[in-house]
């Protein structure tokens, strides 16, 4: 399973196995980013139109629009739809902690909302922002502060973690 294509709504195909394994391609295209119930109702929908009496069972074929997320053939629907929504409402970063976190929901949800600090154009920046923010650096030694190499240390250090969403966008985290 690949995710082929990026699209802008997180969607599902879902595939009758009753149909694959009778050498039929029976399936649907179902946007992720709703309800779970409403996705198996449209699971049931597809179900019910099989070529093969009695399909109950079914299997996620493919995925896109989540980012590069990973969803696996037999994902559980409530998951599927807690991460479409989260996916859907943050893009890329919301792709990025899941990626960070391997896929745990509740881990990337509670570092969002407890330990992000902006989107910067790199770290550098940020480590420049929070310095002059909390001391005053005076002008004269303002060119002799290497910025990256206090980023740098942030990060090599596990204080800091970053998410690249975009060229010249980092969301910056902590990781306490």
């Amino acid at each position: 399973m690949t995710n082929v294509c990026d699209s802008s709504t997180p969607r599902i195909y879902v595939a009758c196995l009753a149909a694959y394994n009778n050498g039929f391609l029976h399936g649907v295209w179902i946007d992720a980013d709703q309800n779970a119930d409403q996705i198996r109702d449209e699971i049931a929908a597809m179900l019910a139109r099989s070529p093969v009496e009695d399909a109950e069972e079914y299997a996620i074929h493919d995925y896109e629009g989540f980012e590069g997320g990973s969803i696996s053939e037999y994902a559980g629907i409530d998951s599927v739809a807690r991460m479409a929504a989260f996916i859907a409402e943050h893009g890329a970063l919301g792709a990025g902690l899941l990626e960070q976190f391997g896929g745990d929901m509740d881990q990337a949800e509670s570092t969002l909302e407890d330990c992000y600090h902006g989107q910067f154009a790199s770290l550098a920046d940020y480590m420049e922002e929070l310095t002059t923010e909390s001391v005053t650096v005076p002008e004269a030694l303002r060119y002799y502060v290497d910025w990256d190499a206090m980023a740098r240390d942030a990060e090599m250090g596990g204080d800091l973690f970053t998410i690249e969403a975009a060229h010249g966008e980092v969301h910056v985290f902590s990781n306490s």
